[in-house]
């Protein structure tokens, strides 16, 4: 480790309650702790209370169970030297970039002239020197970010709190201002003695971080501490660095987050979190990952190759793969992805052979699509109201959750054919079904 603990954790557990009374449990049984002059990145797919956690140690949202300590001390409420930097810039459309940050100065009563010059240096820091009249509709998504960080780094916070502070950001956008945040930590041009980044990029988790913490979901748990001992600035090219990525994307795709083909179907019931993916993104991944595999020559694509030949994060990623093993259209495991041969044959399929082999697929491997067609096939008019499903999802998943798994079930539906949806009665039927 870098240094002594700022924060620690203990045995976190966070519940919320649903409307409908139930307890839906966030976090459970999360110990981490955050050391004095480190970065440390907590990596993990949406949902799994990455971002709620980030809230409790602020001070924000009060744990259900277990210890937060900040310097030793009980975390009660928003913790003073503890700033936040979010995802979204929610700045004040109608203050100047210098009002904006000068909010957060303003409201620890630090007097007019003081507050002037401390938000001058924070903004000159960051690199929006000239900028300071501007409003913000005026500036681009990387300026508006920079105004979120200076905001933050105004207080001169002993910790920074980040939750996918580059995710909104275009990619070169994103990659400049990663770069600049670590030259001012590296150079110590600030006063943070410690980072702390909820990310979704697994690239950009080796690039920043000294310590990773991989999470797990359904509850948030920590599944995986990753050291990285790389020097800073890092080469992403480098075999290490490379290796490092790999390392993770093969943690990441061991069961339970990405499990193999048998072990997630026999995991499968009627409420089961369907990926909410489209069928076009999923044929576009198929097709994809044939063009590699004849590129290639092997059957086996490196995940990490393919999410940097697509650009895409974790949480583009994993969905689609999850969707394609859960379908029988790929394999997944060891760090790498191939296509079955069904896999194959849809991809050299014509669109109305796509659609009969994907209906055979759904109904032989997702409980819910079958389920429906069977109680369509039992009522005499061959008709149901979405809340006749609705209902005994909600047996088991929160409302929304409910509401989501049901929505991406009849989309497959649809697109299969194996029934039909009229949205303005909300009722599924047997019309035209194309099986």
């Amino acid at each position: 480790m870098t240094g002594s603990p700022i924060y620690e954790l203990r045995g976190v557990r966070k519940v919320f309650q649903t409307p409908e009374g139930e307890e839906a449990v966030i976090l459970q049984d999360v110990d981490i702790s955050l050391q004095e002059g480190e970065i440390l990145a907590l990596l993990g797919r949406s949902g799994s209370g990455k971002s709620t956690l980030l809230r409790i140690m602020a001070g924000l949202v009060p744990a259900s169970s277990g210890e937060v300590l900040y310097r030793g001390r009980p975390v009660a409420g928003p913790v003073p030297g503890v700033a936040m930097v979010f995802q979204n810039f929610a700045h004040f459309p109608w203050l100047t970039v210098l009002q904006n940050v000068e909010l957060g100065l303003e409201a620890l009563r630090v007097p007019q002239a003081a507050r002037r010059q401390r938000a001058l240096e924070a903004i000159d820091i960051i690199g929006l020197d000239g900028f300071e009249s501007a409003y913000p509709r005026e500036l681009s998504g990387g300026m508006r970010q920079r105004v979120g960080f200076a905001r933050a780094l105004v207080i001169n916070p002993d910790v920074l709190l980040m939750d996918e502070p580059f995710s909104a950001l275009d990619v070169l956008t994103a990659e400049t201002l990663r770069t600049d945040l670590l030259d001012l930590w590296s150079e110590h041009r600030i006063s943070t003695r410690g980072i702390l980044l909820v990310s979704h990029n697994i690239e950009e988790a080796v690039l920043m971080a000294d310590r990773i913490l991989i999470f797990g979901a359904n509850p948030g748990h920590v599944r995986a501490e990753i050291p990285v001992r790389l020097p800073q600035p890092r080469d992403r090219q480098s075999e290490a660095f490379r290796g490092l990525v790999g390392e993770i994307y093969l943690i990441m795709t061991t069961r339970p987050t990405l499990r193999a083909d048998e072990q997630l179907r026999e995991g499968v019931g009627v409420a089961y979190h369907l990926p909410a993916v489209s069928v076009n993104r999923l044929a576009g991944l198929l097709e994809a990952l044939a063009a590699l595999e004849a590129v290639a020559g092997s059957p086996r694509i490196s995940l990490p190759e393919l999410a940097e030949d697509m650009h895409f994060s974790v949480d583009d990623l994993f969905p689609l793969l999850e969707a394609l093993v859960l379908l029988g259209f790929a394999q997944v495991g060891e760090g790498q992805v191939e296509l079955t041969a069904s896999g194959r044959d849809f991809v050299n399929a014509d669109v109305q052979e796509r659609k009969a082999l994907f209906a055979r697929h759904l109904l032989e491997r997702v409980p819910l699509a079958a389920y429906i067609r069977t109680i369509l096939d039992e009522r005499p008019r061959h008709v149901a109201p979405i809340e006749r499903f609705l209902g005994e999802l909600e047996d088991h998943l929160s409302e929304e959750d409910a509401r989501r798994v049901l929505e991406t079930a009849i989309f497959w539906g649809r697109y299969a054919e194996i029934f039909a949806y009229d949205d303005n009665a909300r009722v599924l039927s047997l019309e035209n079904p194309g099986v």
